[in-house]
């Protein structure tokens, strides 16, 4: 199943990139769909850095997902590569509920929109293997595993949203404090 998101910032391309990357943990307060991030390792090698982090989500779980799925179906390390002179970051999640059977990365692009801002482009992928679905019976896998995908395929999503507009308000407010003026208000972004 296809992950796709999308959000416009209003600041530089190489601005946004280094601050997702760097300042993640100073996001925190801004997205009130994760309860913790904790950065396992780093590694700068030149324009690549490699980074391996732990994250912890919250929300609900529908009744229909709660038999098989658990509070550490919302838990993941991400494992990424960020490309500082492409300016984008390859990833692959790795779920800490049904780590064999569920398969997820893609790659977040962060291009200029040609008016001082970002286009961040958010494209990956997220499979679950019904057969690998320990505790499920086979005669339920396939429909457990479709209704799994479709539910954390719309958490992430909105969570990459939600980081986009997180992004922007941490960014902005960072520029309004060093200008001596009051926090600036959230920042466009869109799912598609």
């Amino acid at each position: 199943m296809d992950i796709r998101a999308e959000g416009r910032l209003a600041f530089p391309p190489e601005r946004v990139f280094v601050v997702y990357r760097d300042d993640i943990l100073e996001l925190l307060p801004y997205l009130g769909n994760v309860r913790n991030i904790v950065v396992r390792s780093r590694k700068d090698d030149g324009p690549l850095v490699e980074m391996v982090n732990d994250w912890t989500g919250g929300g609900d779980i529908p009744a229909a997902l709660r038999a098989v799925l658990s509070d550490s179906m919302l838990s993941w390390t991400d494992h990424a590569t960020w490309n500082r002179e492409a300016l984008w970051c390859d990833w692959r999640i790795e779920t800490r509920a049904f780590t064999e059977a569920v398969r997820s990365g893609g790659r977040n692009s962060f291009e200029s929109d040609g008016a001082g801002g970002t286009h961040l482009h958010v494209r990956g992928s997220l499979e679950i293997d019904p057969s690998k679905l320990r505790g499920v019976p086979g005669f339920l896998a396939g429909k457990i595993a479709r209704a799994l995908e479709g539910f954390l395929v719309d958490k992430i999503q909105a969570n990459l949203v939600e980081t986009v507009k997180g992004l922007s308000a941490y960014l902005q407010n960072k520029a309004a404090t060093s200008a001596g003026a009051p926090p600036a208000e959230g920042g466009e972004s869109s799912r598609t």
